[in-house]
């Protein structure tokens, strides 16, 4: 069975055109059948014939819809128009099902009208009928009507008045209806080839298919004790509706997880985005996670109504008790080795780090990647904001990492105190001595570690130094310098590098 799916987006592609690609290309139905399906009346389904709604929101603004309702098909050719799906469908993937009778109903052919509904598109479906135009006298206030008919609307509006013919639109327009070629919301019109066995009672049909528009994302709320000893950590889903239509009481699937796109995804952004938020009850944290295929999915344990241009925030974690440790690391550049450096002195700024393992505490369930904003609490237990940063994908035992910022009172100097170029037989080797220099303070209350990681190039090999270091990779030494309260060390070490 051959599909055909047309989105009215352009005005050549008619009905009849679908006709007569339908007719070309079906192996299964004759053109008398087809006929009779476009001549037939359409029985349109809405909302209100819904049982059941289903969204797998994903981070990439994809979703995959499930739109389940009750409609009573007669047997033989049905001509059926779907009302109130997404207007950012994507058309190729949308398909009906009967979950009843799967093998009983065929889907002969299918159209979308996305666009709303707008006064220019019902002033054209007007074209060669009456209208009633209403005219307000600026005097007295009073309204008249008139009869008129619309002749054209090309390059601008005639209307044919009994008496007269007039260009322009003289007052209001009232149209008795909307013409059952146009919808005041999103629809797809299909013809279905139903098998069934005739029967009154309604059967259970599924329109599945994937749009742009839905989507969320995951954001931390991470509190430090004032000890700094352990954390709360608080996971809220972001959900997005930007489809041009509202889901009510839908059960929601959140996935988390990376997948391949034919294509990338749409990020529009609308004008106006109404930032309404929705808050849901306690019952909603610590979400269980489940594995799907590569994918980690959340179902949401209770229904929700997501309309259309609104945000709506949902806790899916909450764990306490989490112990971190801070860390405060300073990290070089390579070129110092293989160059003179002019400068007698720089200031190097001391990046503050917190780690914890997504298995301690409360925690142990796969986080999804996100935004952690994280706030300190203060003597009065008032929180305060001091950094944030994003995480990738996290399965449980896995370290956590983020970086806040940069130390206030932990300040470093570096500077290089000798450079040699040594010479090498091989003209394409390169060899380089050089010595350094720099200089920790610490003007807290209390000692702390700084770590110093410089990434050496090449081939090297540590020639003397003040303190040990480590080689934690190929091209990376490092040095763990413990610093007392109000207090001031220099590392020095020299190094000889060999490039090629």
């Amino acid at each position: 069975m051959i599909i055909i799916t047309y989105t009215r987006c352009q005005a050549a592609y008619t009905m009849t055109r679908l006709v007569l690609l339908a007719i070309t290309v079906m192996t299964t139905m004759t053109a008398v059948s087809l006929q009779a399906a476009f001549a037939s009346a359409t029985k349109v389904t809405t909302r209100e014939d819904q049982t059941n709604i289903t969204l797998s929101l994903y981070q990439h603004d994809l979703a995959l819809v499930k739109d389940t309702r009750q409609i009573i098909l007669q047997n033989g050719i049905n001509n059926l128009a779907w009302e109130e799906i997404s207007a950012r469908i994507k058309p190729q993937t949308a398909w009906i099902s009967n979950l009843k009778q799967p093998g009983q109903l065929h889907t002969v052919a299918q159209y979308f009208d996305l666009n709303p509904l707008s006064p220019q598109q019902l002033l054209e479906s007007h074209t060669g009928k009456q209208v009633t135009v209403i005219q307000t006298n600026q005097a007295t206030g009073e309204e008249s009507r008139e009869s008129a008919t619309v002749l054209t609307t090309n390059g601008g509006v005639i209307l044919k008045f009994p008496d007269r013919i007039e260009t322009g639109i003289p007052g209001r327009l009232v149209f008795s209806e909307i013409p059952g070629n146009l919808r005041d919301k999103p629809a797809m019109t299909v013809i279905l080839n139903s098998r069934a066995t005739p029967q009154k009672k309604p059967q259970p049909l599924r329109l599945t298919y994937l749009s742009h528009g839905l989507s969320w994302q995951a954001d931390y709320i991470l509190e430090i004790d004032q000890q700094d000893l352990n954390a709360s950590l608080t996971g809220m889903a972001t959900l997005t509706n930007q489809s041009g239509i509202d889901y009510h009481q839908a059960k929601i699937d959140l996935i988390a997880g990376d997948i391949n796109l034919t294509r990338p995804a749409s990020r529009s952004v609308a004008k106006q985005f109404s930032r309404e938020l929705e808050a849901v009850s306690a019952t909603t944290a610590n979400i269980d996670s489940v594995p799907h295929f590569e994918l980690h999915r959340y179902p949401l344990p209770v229904k929700t109504t997501l309309r259309n241009n609104q945000s709506q925030q949902i806790t899916f974690l909450s764990a306490r008790g989490i112990p971190f440790e801070k860390q405060f690391i300073l990290t070089g550049q390579n070129h110092y080795y293989s160059g003179y450096y002019r400068h007698p002195e720089q200031k190097q700024a001391v990046d503050v780090f917190i780690n914890f393992r997504n298995s301690d505490g409360e925690l142990g369930t796969p986080l999804p990647a996100g935004v952690i904003r994280t706030y300190k609490q203060d003597k009065e237990y008032n929180a305060h904001f001091v950094g944030e940063d994003t995480i990738n994908h996290t399965p449980g035992e896995t370290m956590v990492r983020l970086q806040l910022g940069q130390a206030f009172d932990i300040t470093a100097d570096k500077k290089q105190t000798d450079f040699k170029k040594i010479p090498t037989p091989d003209p394409n080797t390169r060899q380089f001595e050089t010595a350094h220099q720099i200089t920790l303070s610490n003007a807290k209350k209390e000692a702390v570690t700084v770590i110093v990681r410089e990434p050496v190039p090449g081939d090297w090999r540590m020639l003397s130094e003040s303190h040990p270091h480590q080689k934690i990779a190929a091209d990376m030494a490092e040095w763990r310098i413990n610093l007392p309260a109000d207090s001031t060390t220099a590392l020095t070490f020299r190094v000889l590098t060999t490039s090629w």
